[in-house]
């Protein structure tokens, strides 16, 4: 990134709007962060700072919720996830930058689409440990290789329709999980420099403040309203990295 004030401005209030969406959705992050933060930054450089920040925003809302682990369903996410990440990592450091931007855009479009469409599938509640340790593999991949942590873990436990305090135990454990093992990746790799210290100092201020906002605001908002407004969004958000890097 080659930092001027504008670009500093925009990766900063990225940085703040990323947390906030997290808080009073309850997801998006990385998507939204991904989103808006790839029309400045490599994709490497993305998802390491989306791990760092994702990790932080995590930590803090697993440390309020504390939900129990329920072992018996999270051990075929976390399988999936060990195998997943590092694959989706090899595959960040070898693909062409302008080839991943227009990739993570496409998922972008295809998360967006999903999330709108999701609400009227009916739940699928068959196919047991082997379909979620699938599911983990893949969340897994996406984790390592463009930052979307929560992408298809989020996705599964709205399909198996499990009880809100399993879906907690799931979204907060194989996620830290997920940001652990995706870290050490990374740093593997070198994506972790000066540069990118650097950014995560600066944005760090941001993320907290919009965390605590958004844990201030989340009960005045319709949730169901907000997910809407931010799959569009991301969906538009996708379609400019597809069109404009290709």
């Amino acid at each position: 990134m080659d930092a001027n004030v504008l670009d500093l401005v925009v990766f900063v209030s990225a940085s703040f709007a990323a947390a906030l969406a997290s808080q009073v959705a309850g997801f998006a992050f990385g998507l939204v962060a991904a989103a808006l933060w790839l029309q400045l930054l490599t994709p490497i450089q993305t998802v390491t700072l989306i791990i760092a920040f994702g990790a932080v925003v995590q930590g803090i809302a697993g440390w309020e919720l504390r939900p129990t682990p329920k072992w018996q369903v999270l051990w075929p996410f976390l399988v999936g996830a060990t195998i997943g990440v590092p694959v989706g990592v090899t595959i960040l450091g070898w693909t062409d930058p302008t080839i991943m931007r227009a990739a993570i855009g496409a998922l972008l479009v295809l998360y967006g689409l999903g999330s709108l469409m999701l609400p009227a599938i009916v739940p699928i509640k068959s196919g047991g440990a082997a379909v979620d340790a699938g599911a983990g593999l893949l969340n897994g991949l996406l984790s390592g290789a463009a930052g979307f942590t929560d992408l298809v873990i989020g996705t599964r436990c709205r399909l198996r329709a499990w009880p809100r305090e399993i879906q907690q135990s799931v979204f907060q454990y194989v996620g830290l999980f997920v940001f652990v093992i995706s870290a050490f990746c990374l740093g593997a790799q070198g994506a972790v420099n000066d540069n990118i210290l650097s950014l995560f100092v600066l944005g760090l201020p941001a993320v907290l403040t919009g965390t605590w906002l958004g844990k201030k605001v989340r009960d005045q908002v319709d949730e169901a309203e907000i997910r809407k407004i931010l799959s569009i969004l991301v969906m538009a958000s996708g379609f400019a990295l597809t069109l404009l890097r290709s």
